[in-house]
């Protein structure tokens, strides 16, 4: 089991789903889903991604999964390194993933993520679990007293469509 240091807790905000970084030798750095079970990160991956490739040439990895809300400070942060290995994919881990960030409906899901579970053909696309056993996971709450507007504010626009929230001048 891994030595852990907390700041919060580390079960409930690893419940949540956010995004991953994953980082590999090379360096390479992946950002996925995870679910986070029994301490052990599990990362849905296949042949459309180079991550197994990358585990299989060497499997020491560091995961980060942080947090910033500038409106309200609350700054959180899980690292967590250890020794991924690919094993073979049960569907319903996949679907206890995949539900955490698509909601409850399989059926409203984009059809490729049916596909990773092979729900649509029979078969599951090549789709494999990337396994991360933490050897070393700390957190680390890094919250600080707000001083910026909220996203609510009017002076943050997100007119672009591309996610990004640009700033205007008033």
């Amino acid at each position: 089991m891994a030595r852990v240091t907390a700041a919060f807790d580390i079960e409930e905000y690893l419940a949540r789903p956010l995004v991953c970084r994953i980082a590999t030798a090379g360096p390479m750095v992946l950002p996925v889903w995870f679910l986070w079970e029994g301490g052990l990160f599990w990362i849905l991956t296949g042949p459309w991604s180079r991550l197994p490739e990358a585990i299989d040439a060497y499997p020491a990895v560091t995961l980060v999964i942080d947090t910033c809300d500038l409106g309200s400070g609350e700054t959180l942060q899980v690292v967590a390194s250890g020794v991924a290995e690919l094993v073979a994919f049960d569907v319903e881990r996949g679907r206890r993933l995949l539900g955490r960030y698509l909601g409850p409906d399989v059926d409203a899901w984009d059809p490729r993520f049916r596909d990773y579970l092979g729900l649509r053909s029979g078969t599951a696309a090549g789709t494999i679990w990337a396994r991360v056993r933490p050897d070393r996971l700390a957190a680390r709450d890094l919250s600080f007293r707000a001083s910026r507007p909220t996203t609510s504010d009017s002076s943050l626009r997100n007119s672009t469509g591309t996610g990004k929230i640009l700033l205007s001048r008033r």
